[in-house]
């Protein structure tokens, strides 16, 4: 008898019909003699919805009454999706985050999973029951309820799957497993019957909507197997696991892209020993994201320090360095907008030197200016004009051959 975490998405739940067909994907898990809790999403568009009402109460929501108010839409599906189950016969439970034993630091709207008291869980499963669990959320010591932020039901899923020590984590989605590139941009797009951790979480961590960095992050940590998987078609999905036992020549596994990025650049600073640390520490503690980071230093000995941030938050992003220009000692700032992010990931180019040169040489060939660059063993990212992202994207799926009409290409 195998145990397995089954996760479904707002979108596998959005409908009474759709629940069924989940309970339908958990009691052929039952059927053939396993163990299964199930973790689930907020139905759709709910959480939006909730989210929209509390705008019309007031533009400036505490973050404690958000996550009471949020939560509600996973309680809701629990709680269907373990009456469905129940109609056609099986014994099931459904539990919220903190019925289910998941505690979580004492902070709103982005909490981390400190621990999970798997009692009540296992209780329920050697009694044959079937737990439906509220992902998205938790408790904190001071026994107010906390939600996970974005992805928060995938992390729920992963770490209940690690906790549980479970033989396999299985995320039912709206697409049929991971793809080399998000295949309602490229047609045909290729799915890999297996990815490596690594890989997966550099593609999730740069625009890959497919499972959040986090519960990726907590997969790799933990040793947990994940398989992603569609909630509507009867096929294989994609495993991610240590060793992708996949098509290992692949130099390139996955292209990955994100719009509404902004380059920002903070002229004329001085060249200090503590520049860097200074603006970026600034950055950090006023909760900015930074991504790719270029200096440049000019002959007076000052320097221009670049980066890349989303869109959404420029203008306060502009409004913290304008507040602290006396203490950072800069001339300027100026900004460019429009841009979006295109990254190449692939375990192979580790032993492939001459990838990135490629990738720019393609870009090149096609027109597309690179505005700025960033690269790991495993991963080339580059910035280029928002309206070239398509066509970037186009380009570098068909350079790397990852095709699903190609030949695989040899090393």
């Amino acid at each position: 008898m195998a145990l397995i975490i089954q996760k479904f998405g707002g979108t596998s739940v959005g409908t009474p019909d759709k629940i069924r067909n989940a309970a339908k994907r958990i009691i052929h898990a039952v059927n053939e003699g396993n163990q299964v809790a199930a973790v689930v999403s907020a139905m759709g568009k709910t959480t939006d919805e909730l989210v929209r009402l509390a705008g019309e109460i007031t533009a400036r929501p505490s973050k404690r009454e958000m996550d009471m108010l949020l939560t509600t839409g996973e309680q809701v599906t629990v709680s269907l999706l373990a009456m469905a189950l129940q109609e056609a016969g099986y014994e099931a439970e459904s539990l919220t985050g903190w019925q289910a034993g998941i505690e979580t630091e004492n902070v709103h709207g982005n909490a981390r999973i400190l621990n999970i008291d798997t009692k009540r869980i296992q209780e329920m499963l050697a009694d044959g029951k079937i737990a439906v669990v509220a992902g998205f959320q938790g408790v904190t010591g001071s026994n107010n309820i906390a939600t996970l932020g974005r992805g928060g039901s995938d992390t729920t899923a992963v770490a209940l799957a690690a906790a549980l020590r479970a033989d396999k984590c299985e995320i039912y989605t709206d697409v049929t497993g991971v793809f080399t590139t998000d295949p309602r941009v490229v047609q045909h797009a290729r799915k890999l019957p297996a990815i490596s951790y690594d890989e997966m979480l550099e593609m999730a961590n740069l625009g890959a909507g497919v499972l959040h960095p986090r519960a990726v992050e907590f997969a790799k940590n933990y040793g947990v197997r994940l398989e992603v998987r569609s909630s509507t078609e009867e096929e294989n999905g994609t495993f991610v696991e240590e060793e992708a036992s996949m098509e290992n020549n692949l130099v390139v596994r996955g292209l990955a892209f994100e719009g509404n990025v902004t380059k920002i650049t903070i002229e004329d600073l001085p060249n200090g020993l503590n520049t860097l640390s200074s603006v970026f520490s600034l950055l950090a503690e006023n909760g900015v994201n930074v991504d790719i980071i270029i200096q440049s230093v000019n002959p007076q000995e000052r320097t221009n320090i670049s980066f890349s941030i989303e869109t959404a938050i420029l203008d306060e992003t502009i409004e913290l360095l304008q507040r602290n220009k006396s203490s950072l000692q800069f001339g300027s700032i100026v900004h460019e907008d429009g841009l979006a992010k295109v990254s190449i990931v692939g375990s192979g180019m580790i032993s492939n030197p001459g990838v990135a040169a490629q990738m720019f040489k393609a870009l090149s060939d096609h027109q597309i200016m690179i505005k700025m660059v960033s690269t790991s063993e495993i991963k080339v990212s580059t910035v280029v004009d928002q309206q070239d992202m398509i066509k970037a994207i186009e380009t570098l799926h068909d350079v790397f051959e990852l095709d699903a009409r190609q030949p695989v290409q040899q090393l």
